[in-house]
C-alpha cells in the first residue's frame, strides 16, 4: 500500500492515548509536562488551526508556516486560557517555520528552553505538546524512532532531515514543542506519514519534527 507525509493539519483522526515510554519515570514525564505546558499556545490562524510556543522574554513564538499561510490576523490562546493577538514577525516556507510576536502584555507567557536535537539518539523518551483537534494542552508521549530521517515538507518539496516519533500528532499539534525528558524542545512537530495516497488515514504512530537546532538558526534569522 502507497503512503505519503502530510503536514499535521492535514488529517482527522481521533485523538489517541498514549501511555509513557517503556522504562520511563512517570514522574519524570509529568514533571516534564508541568513545565512545557505554560510556554504552549494554540495558534488561530482564520480558518487554520496549530500550535506554538515561546522562546523568549521578548514574545517570540515558533510555530509552522502552514500554519499561519495566507493569514491577515493571528490570535494565540495561552495556557492560561487568555487570547491575545499576535503579529507574523517572519516566515520561512521551504523549512515550514514561522515567527509570531505577541501583541501586548506576554508576561503569563513562559519561554521553554531549548536543548540540543544533535545529541537524540534512538529510544529517547520524548513528549509532543500542542493541541490536537482543538484540546488545548495536550500531551502525548512517545520515543525518538528515528534520527536524520529524510522526509518531504514545506513548500519546497525537497527532502529535509527530520527527527521521527511515535508521539501521537494529530491535526492542531503542527507548530507546537516536540520536548525531552527534562521539558527541553527538541524539536518542532510538522508532519506525520500516513497509509494510503491521502490524508485521512490520521495518526499511524509515525510523526516528524523539524529538529531544533535548525530551528534556532532559522527563527535568529527570521527575527533579525
Amino acid at each position: 500500500m502507497s503512503g505519503g507525509v502530510f503536514s499535521a493539519d492535514q488529517v482527522g483522526a481521533p485523538v489517541e492515548q498514549v501511555g509513557a515510554p517503556p522504562g520511563a519515570a512517570q514522574g519524570s514525564i509529568s514533571a516534564a509536562a508541568a513545565s512545557v505546558l505554560p510556554g504552549v499556545v494554540s495558534v488561530r490562524a482564520g480558518r487554520a488551526t496549530g500550535s506554538g510556543f515561546a522562546i523568549d522574554q521578548q514574545g517570540h513564538v515558533v510555530t509552522n508556516a502552514h500554519v499561519v499561510e495566507g493569514a491577515d490576523e493571528v490570535s494565540l490562546v495561552l495556557s492560561t486560557g487568555r487570547t491575545v493577538d499576535a503579529s507574523i514577525v517572519g516566515v520561512d516556507t521551504n523549512n515550514d517555520l514561522a515567527v509570531l510576536q505577541v501583541r501586548g502584555d506576554a508576561s503569563s507567557l513562559r519561554p521553554l528552553t531549548l536543548g540540543r536535537s544533535s545529541q537524540l539518539r534512538v529510544g529517547d523518551p520524548v513528549l509532543a505538546v500542542g493541541s490536537p483537534l482543538g484540546l488545548e494542552g495536550t500531551v502525548t508521549a512517545g520515543i525518538v524512532s528515528a534520527v536524520n530521517r529524510q522526509a518531504r515538507f514545506g513548500d519546497s518539496g525537497n527532502q529535509q532531515t527530520a527527527i521521527q516519533t511515535d508521539a501521537a500528532i494529530n491535526p492542531g499539534n503542527s507548530g507546537g514543542p516536540l520536548v525531552n525528558a527534562a521539558g527541553q524542545v527538541v524539536g518542532v512537530n510538522t508532519a506525520i506519514a500516513t497509509l494510503g495516497s491521502s490524508s485521512r488515514s490520521g495518526n499511524i504512530g509515525i510523526g516528524f519534527a523539524i529538529p531544533v537546532d535548525r530551528m534556532t538558526t532559522i527563527v535568529k534569522s527570521l527575527i533579525d
